[in-house]
């Protein structure tokens, strides 16, 4: 297996060189930001034939990679990385920027593990599109969206009643009830996962909750009515999948992303060309040592709390207007998670400005070139709010 990882140097790339290193697999082309000393040891250990990296630190890359790897090729374009031959591409790339280099990837025939939610939230239609004229396959990154991928396999989705996705309910899920004055520190502290700085605010605001509901919708074909969360704080349970028979289906396992990835990436070869596409993926060897995992203690289910949560309620109001206002939610959490993170905004001014951005988020057809218009009117209003807008 050879593997091109965009977004070498984040939480999900640097797992997923754990798996390669674990499996055997081969790096051909690495992509990173701005990490240049975590990049640097990535290269040496995996030698790829080429490496992207941000184009603010091209210059610096450049003459730095040169001398110590004079045999690698040095570009400054993610989107050119995703096209080059691989078995798989992995986008590990968060946010918006991942978009473009998804597009080029299935449009250049390729296999995508796809880590970056934006890219089914936000353009769900047009990430199809651009599989169906290129050839190019879609498989999931995530917990969630690998469990259902895995509940769904040899089953009609036509038989599928519900998607349940599980959330920890984040570190404020037992309290307090007025989450007006908790600080980025206390948010940062995920009972679960080890995630980066902004997926782990979205789960304490369940904003990835909703994110990940429409994701699943977007790639399994299903209307947002059939795709429900509830809150599980053990994190075993990843999803499951209700039948109309009454039958359930769950995936359990523990909470080690590698697990996620190496499935992925055993699927993707012959993954989705098309929503709900599920076929079984070629399952590798054991990931993590966790074949002794045990089956006991106390499992919790519970509803999600709306009112202390309210950015899962304003997920599911994007994702039913479609159109431009999943791009305008995605936008404006974009803005508002740093905003709290650097003390500009509080943790409850997070819905309320995500809110107000969609409340005034024109109407209109998406496109790539509306959708791209949508995201820089979205993010200019929410820096808008942010300087002092938000109660005006």
């Amino acid at each position: 297996m050879n593997l091109t990882v965009l977004g070498s140097t984040g939480s999900i790339g640097t797992q997923t060189l754990d798996v390669a290193r674990e499996r055997g697999w081969t790096v051909g082309v690495l992509a990173a930001g701005r990490n240049l000393e975590l990049l640097a040891q990535q290269v040496a250990e995996w030698q790829p034939a080429v490496v992207s990296v941000d184009n603010s630190v091209y210059a610096q890359a450049l003459a730095r990679f040169s001398v110590q790897f004079p045999d690698i090729k040095i570009i400054a374009d993610p989107t050119e990385a995703a096209t080059l031959p691989a078995n798989v591409v992995v986008n590990a790339m968060s946010g918006l920027p991942g978009l473009a280099p998804t597009r080029a990837a299935l449009e250049a025939g390729r296999a995508v593990a796809l880590a970056t939610k934006e890219a089914m939230v936000t353009a769900a239609d047009l990430i199809w599109a651009a599989a169906a004229r290129g050839g190019g396959r879609v498989v999931p990154i995530d917990s969630e969206h690998t469990g259902v991928y895995q509940c769904l396999t040899g089953e009609a989705l036509s038989d599928v009643a519900e998607v349940i996705l599980t959330a920890s309910g984040g570190p404020f899920r037992d309290g307090p009830d007025d989450l007006s004055g908790v600080t980025p520190q206390q948010a940062l502290k995920h009972p679960s996962w080890s995630m980066g700085q902004k997926i782990t605010i979205d789960s304490a605001t369940l904003m990835n909750k909703g994110l990940e509901v429409m994701e699943c919708a977007s790639l399994y074909g299903l209307p947002l009515s059939q795709v429900g969360v509830v809150v599980h704080p053990q994190s075993l349970m990843h999803a499951a999948v209700r039948f109309r028979d009454g039958s359930l289906k769950a995936q359990f396992g523990p909470a080690d992303m590698r697990l996620a990835i190496a499935y992925a990436i055993d699927a993707a070869p012959d993954g989705m060309t098309r929503p709900g596409d599920v076929r079984a993926a070629r399952r590798g060897t054991e990931v993590g040592g966790h074949l002794g995992w045990p089956l006991r203690g106390t499992w919790e289910f519970r509803e999600p709390d709306h009112a202390r949560f309210p950015c899962l309620g304003l997920a599911y109001r994007a994702g039913e207007a479609g159109g431009l206002l999943p791009a305008a939610l995605n936008a404006a959490d974009e803005v508002a998670v740093p905003a709290f993170l650097a003390g500009q905004i509080g943790f409850t001014d997070i819905p309320r400005l995500i809110e107000r951005v969609l409340d005034e988020t024109p109407a209109g057809v998406l496109t790539w070139d509306t959708l791209e218009q949508a995201q820089t009117w979205a993010t200019a209003r929410a820096h808008e709010l942010v300087k002092g807008g938000l109660n005006r």
